[in-house]
């Protein structure tokens, strides 16, 4: 994998959106795409109006939508669906769960301007229980996008995977980590840095202030490993206890509640796997609120500062 990361911003989300929905569909005339009323905001409404035989909107009616691209699997077309992670998860979720997934309908679901991205949208807007929903779905694939060469990656793919999968992904810029134009294999985890002291496990927007924690963790002399683990199901257990193993601990790091998130699905396979000391950095059981992102980041505790001091700990109780 080319890693880039040097702390520079990525294109924006939306607008690499906004060029590969439309591509897709004219690359595969099984592609169908549905909106809640949110083109705009990903840069589809243009193409949706020249072709809305392949665009549809459907109107602030998420459930309804979902309902529609289940009978579109039904009848062998490959919908991909989107709308804001609140309500592309709260809001449809039994849409989903039973005409979805129970009744082995696949169905590509875009949520986005996920935890703190939703920024002044607030907390009703503010989904950090997005990933525990669709992780409790049986053979559903989740993942947190971390930048524009991924969110490419996976999205074809999985309006090929022949299951129901949830993206979770901004629609602004984040930090650019890969090269453009590279391949992530779904159900993997990419080693991003190598070290032996302890191993940092980041998903979506977190994989980069994991890196900024690695930078100021080395002139402490501590090497940290930092994997991103995009797939958050199904989770790269593989890797996860190797690196566990090599290193003796592990800290999390997400931008959802750790309650049903990363770091709970870490914790369950080591805690079978390889039992190492663990810390998190992630959303406690609490509501969102209204504020600009790097506002949020410091009121959840989602900063590299924070994962340096929780990197600390866990290498403190190693045995």
């Amino acid at each position: 994998m080319n890693i880039v990361y040097n702390g520079e911003k990525d294109g924006a989300f939306k607008d690499t959106l906004g060029a590969l929905i439309p591509a897709l569909l004219e690359e595969d005339k099984d592609v169908v795409y549905l909106d809640a009323d949110l083109m705009s905001c990903i840069g589809t409404l243009q193409y949706a109006a020249a072709h809305p035989e392949r665009a549809i909107n459907c109107g602030i009616a998420e459930a309804n939508m979902a309902g529609i691209a289940a009978g579109l699997s039904a009848e062998g077309f490959k919908p991909i669906i989107h709308t804001f992670g609140p309500f592309a998860s709260r809001r449809c979720f039994d849409q989903i769960f039973l005409s979805g997934a129970y009744a082995g309908n696949a169905i590509t679901v875009l949520g986005t301007d996920p935890g703190v991205c939703a920024a002044f949208n607030g907390g009703t807007h503010m989904p950090f229980e997005d990933v525990a929903l669709y992780r409790s779905i049986p053979d559903c694939m989740v993942f947190d996008i971390t930048d524009t060469a991924m969110l490419e990656s996976v999205l074809r793919q999985c309006k090929d995977a022949h299951k129901m999968a949830y993206i979770r992904v901004g629609r602004k810029n984040n930090a650019r980590v890969y090269a453009s134009g590279q391949h992530f294999p779904l159900g993997k985890g990419i080693v991003v840095q190598e070290g032996g002291d302890a191993t940092i496990v980041a998903a979506g927007i977190m994989v980069a202030k994991a890196l900024a924690a690695a930078a100021a963790l080395k002139a402490d002399g501590i090497l940290v490993s930092v994997i991103d683990m995009f797939t958050l199901k199904p989770l790269d257990t593989e890797l996860l206890v190797a690196y566990a193993q090599k290193t003796g601990c592990v800290v999390t790091a997400e931008n959802h509640n750790k309650i049903g998130g990363l770091y709970s699905a870490v914790a369950d396979c080591l805690s079978l796997q390889c039992s190492v000391p663990m810390e998190y950095v992630a959303v406690e059981d609490e509501f969102g609120e209204v504020g600009p992102q790097d506002y949020l980041e410091q009121r959840f505790g989602l900063t590299s500062e924070h994962i340096v001091a929780q990197v600390k700990k866990a290498i403190s109780r190693k045995r």
